[in-house]
């Protein structure tokens, strides 16, 4: 991995939009590698909606569900883009997403669950509370709390997949620091957010263009999920967050390896004093013939010894077990 960093919080907008500029192939080339089972599955939830004549609202629902199914694939998003994000020019974009895919397929299924829940969560909440405003202002401060509940779960999900995919850490900890960092990296979260704003003004810019053709604006909409929108929107939450979260999690993880260290040199030290222990132990309960001469060689402990030396040792091991 190059040692150049494109973090757009510690080095100027420059150097993000040249690594932009520079990674745009391969972003593109991510994004159409995602297209292909995120639309897939959208069509089949749609069709599946349709042939069912469900109502609109369950449809909404079930169509939904895209997110979640879709979720293991993202995570070939995630490794190209975080590579690329934190430097590396030469990703070869479908080895790494395909092998990211297979590695992370089930872990991600969880993330997508999740993810789909807190989506349903934070919409139900908002719209509740939003509607529940017009009749009384006392719910402005549960519409807020809402708002920054769905915060809280924008900002876990900007780590849960990079952590998942870059660290071999089990599941509880890559929750437990995504949770830590969702409020705990406020600066790099929010210029994260400032940039997927932007993003979206840019693809809402486009679609105001078409307004009065239908058609226009589907084939802008399905140009912009297949092309751009999600390679593009990880590789701006990756520029933000990666640098840092690297930092802090590579400090951890050294820390942790000197800690195993010493518990595992404590170990082998421990498990050397007991096995010295029961060796005096063994030697204490051998019974050695008075009657054979100090230069006879006795059987013990696989060797051959002379008596006059197994003696010695038997009375020094006794001596320290009474001491």
């Amino acid at each position: 991995m190059a040692s150049q960093s494109t973090t757009t919080g510690s080095l100027p907008i420059a150097a993000f939009f040249s690594s932009l500029v520079h990674s745009i192939p391969r972003l593109v080339l991510t994004n159409l590698i995602f297209a292909v089972p995120l639309g897939g599955i959208f069509a089949l939830l749609r069709t599946l909606t349709v042939l069912t004549g469900m109502d609109y609202q369950p449809a909404v629902f079930v169509q939904l569900l895209t997110v979640f199914l879709a979720f293991p694939f993202y995570a070939g998003v995630v490794k190209v883009t975080s590579k690329l994000a934190m430097g590396e020019e030469k990703v070869p974009v479908l080895r790494t997403f395909l092998r990211a895919v297979k590695e992370n397929f089930l872990r991600f299924l969880v993330h997508g669950a999740v993810f789909y829940l807190a989506v349903v969560f934070s919409w139900f909440s908002i719209i509740i509370y939003a509607n529940l405003l017009s009749r009384s202002f006392l719910f402005l401060g549960t519409l807020i709390v809402s708002v920054l509940v769905m915060l809280f779960f924008l900002f876990m999900f900007f780590y849960l997949p990079v952590m998942t995919v870059t660290f071999e850490l089990p599941m509880k900890y890559i929750y437990k620091n995504s949770f830590l960092m969702s409020y705990g990296e406020l600066k790099k979260n929010f210029i994260a957010l400032f940039g997927l704003l932007v993003l979206m003004v840019i693809s809402t810019t486009f679609l105001i263009a078409c307004y009065g053709s239908i058609a226009a604006v589907i084939i802008v909409t399905i140009s912009l999920i297949a092309l751009v929108v999600p390679a593009f929107a990880s590789f701006i939450i990756h520029s933000a967050i990666c640098e840092r979260m690297f930092e802090m999690l590579t400090a951890k993880e050294d820390r942790v390896q000197v800690i195993d260290a010493k518990i595992e040199e404590t170990k082998k030290k421990r498990e050397k004093q007991v096995q010295l222990d029961n060796f005096k132990q063994r030697l204490v309960d051998f019974e050695i013939d008075e009657k054979l001469p100090d230069d006879e060689y006795i059987f013990f402990e696989g060797r051959m010894m002379k008596k006059s030396a197994l003696v010695k040792m038997k009375q020094e091991a006794m001596e320290s077990e009474e001491s």
